[in-house]
């Protein structure tokens, strides 16, 4: 029962990553996952909605514990700001090629935003993104405190450090699915960072 649920969820993240939540059927991924209809009815009651929730919270919590690990190794004691953010932005984007089916799913999310329940795009915000988002919030204030960083809004310096690091990286590599050189990754986060760092060192 463990090997069919695990292949009715391997298949519905293909599927799903690779035609979107509207254009996939239940027949699709029973295809993809080598199982009756009835098979994934009897795991999944809620059929292709529930899946798509499911996967999405379970890529997001994934990712989430990634990116909770790096902000806990690199930005734990900070000794250079500014190059130990570099590393920590290059640490920060390494998922985008590690997991490619989750982001493939993300990238369907956002393109179907519109025929999504919002309370799924609340769950997926909350299994992941805010969640990171608070953490690296918590560290920016600690720096805040020692006098590395000048911020009331501990929160929003965490939203425009993230914005200005992989922002430009996801939006021209399509979330990894065309992925950037090397060289050119460590450009757009350097710049990021000196961008960050010039409206947020304290004065």
């Amino acid at each position: 029962m463990a090997e069919k649920r695990e292949a009715i969820t391997r298949g519905a993240r293909t599927v799903f990553g690779r035609d979107g939540y509207t254009r996939t059927s239940i027949d699709a991924i029973a295809k993809e996952a080598g199982v009756s209809t009835r098979t994934i009815y009897n795991h999944f009651e809620g059929g292709k909605a529930e899946l798509f929730r499911l996967i999405v919270e379970e890529g997001a919590t994934q990712i989430h514990d990634v990116q909770l690990d790096v902000i806990d190794r690199w930005l734990r004691k900070v000794t250079d700001l500014e190059a130990d953010l570099i590393d920590f932005g290059r640490a920060w984007v390494e998922p985008l090629g590690t997991f490619p089916d989750h982001f493939a799913l993300v990238r369907q999310l956002r393109a179907e935003v519109g025929h999504l329940p919002s309370e799924l795009l609340r769950a997926w915000e909350e299994a992941g993104p805010v969640r990171v988002e608070y953490a690296l919030a918590d560290r920016f204030r600690s720096f805040a405190d020692e006098g590395l960083l000048q911020t009331d809004d501990p929160r929003q310096a965490a939203s425009h450090f993230i914005q200005l690091i992989s922002g430009e990286i996801i939006d021209r590599s399509y979330y990894g699915a065309l992925p950037l050189p090397a060289d050119e990754v460590t450009r757009l986060i350097t710049s990021g960072v000196h961008a960050f760092l010039n409206g947020y060192l304290p004065r």
